[in-house]
């Protein structure tokens, strides 16, 4: 009976084993480990980041899961998004979401700009396209172009592009943790893989900083 007891429990060690040898994701195999960290914005906490880009159907598909994933996020963690700029003609989408971001109306508005441009076909090309845009969420027109023109945006523009090369971000929607470590599709196989992917890097990064 001992020996039988025993072995069972051996059967079951093996098992639980194999169920967390499973959960487990391996650098090189599902995320990718940055030569250099990029800075994140506040180290007391984990730093999400998601490069994206309005025009790129992937991201579309991806944002209403980021943000399902963001409302469930852990107090010790907060998501930043940056607009990819591939090459110049992005300038006026990159331009148009750090508009929003400086007029505070990002939030009503990220998802509306993916579902204009991926479902009713508008392009969002010049200041003035932006700026009726925002009207419909109450900003004032004069408001939003000079703000679209601004060096504030501009700033805020380079600092994307800084952010992005650190990442060595190869496509979108890419998602860094904490500055060190880059999850794709490519690499996961999905998005819905690439959440788990960051929620197991999350967790690793937490037990870091213990």
């Amino acid at each position: 009976m001992r020996i039988l007891v025993a072995l069972l429990g051996l059967v079951f060690s093996l098992s639980a084993c194999a169920q967390e040898k499973s959960s487990e994701y391996l650098e090189g195999q599902h995320y990718v480990v940055l030569e250099t960290p990029v800075r994140t914005a506040d180290p007391s906490k984990i730093e999400v980041a998601e490069v994206f880009a309005y025009s790129c159907p992937h991201c579309f598909h991806f944002e209403p899961l980021l943000q399902a994933w963001e409302k469930k996020m852990p107090a010790d963690v907060y998501l930043v998004q940056t607009h990819a700029m591939w090459n110049p003609g992005m300038e006026p989408l990159i331009r148009g979401y750090y508009t929003s971001l400086t007029l505070k109306v990002k939030e009503q508005t990220h998802m509306a700009v993916f579902n204009a441009m991926h479902m009713e076909h508008k392009n969002f090309s010049t200041a003035e396209e932006w700026a009726d845009f925002f009207a419909t969420y109450g900003v004032d027109k004069a408001k939003a172009i000079s703000t679209y023109n601004s060096f504030g945006v501009t700033s805020q523009i380079k600092q994307a592009e800084a952010r992005a090369r650190g990442y060595k971000v190869t496509g979108t929607p890419e998602l860094v943790v904490n500055g060190k470590y880059r999850v794709s599709s490519r690499l996961t196989g999905g998005h819905e893989e690439m959440l788990k992917v960051v929620d197991f890097l999350i967790a690793k990064e937490r037990a870091a900083k213990k």
